[in-house]
């Protein structure tokens, strides 16, 4: 699923269900999950051999994947990716540096969000379309995928900035494909200076998204030109 919006350049590893779950872990990693319950042991260990068998696919010997900053995933020199984990699904996707500037993904369950928690994560103007595309297809539950793709954003963000961004500093306009109302395409505007990529400051992002096996997965790839 998350393969199909990115890039060719990308390479994207998925597992359903339980699949990696048991995956060894190297010390370092095990160290930080130790005492955590064993969904969050099993998703922490599945996403990672996720990355290791995306690694091995770019020629780069596995290895730790480790916290960084804010909690975003240190990789190998030369490469730069993003992971991302829900209920019976986790992905990872590594691309060579020298490919894109950045990448981000994520999965949701294809379900409402929480009572409560649009008005903190979506601006006035996401909300009206948001209506606009519920009455108009009500298939998808566009709050959900709207969070997604603000995760996305956020992941794809951090490693060009080192900076946090706000969900309220992103206007998300989602678009849906002709002709395969479950796949689209979303224009994230940055409402905050954007990072620099090849002597150009952005101002904008371009994703994409799929709903499909009740999930839905956003992704985010930032070209350097």
């Amino acid at each position: 699923m998350i393969e199909e919006l990115l890039p060719e350049t990308v390479v994207a590893v998925e597992a359903y269900g339980h699949d990696a779950g048991d995956a060894p872990l190297y010390p370092q990693e095990a160290a930080l999950v130790e005492g955590a319950v064993d969904k969050r042991r099993r998703e922490f260990a599945a996403v990672r051999a996720c990355a290791r068998r995306a690694m091995e696919k770019l020629g780069v010997p596995p290895q730790p994947v480790l916290p960084g900053d804010r909690g975003a995933p240190r990789w190998p020199a030369g490469l730069t990716g993003s992971m991302t984990h829900c209920d019976g699904y986790c992905a990872a996707a590594l691309v060579r540096q020298a490919d894109l500037a950045s990448v981000g993904i994520d999965a949701e369950p294809d379900g409402p969000l929480p009572e409560g928690v649009l008005p903190s994560v979506a601006l006035p103007a996401e909300v009206r379309r948001l209506g606009l595309l519920t009455a108009d297809r009500p298939g998808v539950h566009w709050d959900r995928l709207l969070f997604s793709a603000k995760e996305s954003v956020y992941k794809a963000w951090f490693p060009l900035t080192g900076k946090w961004l706000d969900f309220m500093e992103a206007d998300i306009e989602i678009s849906v494909d002709p002709g395969a109302p479950h796949r689209g395409d979303f224009h994230a505007a940055l409402l905050v200076p954007g990072p620099w990529v090849a002597d150009r400051r952005l101002d904008h992002f371009q994703g994409r998204w799929t709903a499909a096996h009740g999930l839905l997965t956003t992704a985010v790839a930032v070209p350097h030109t």
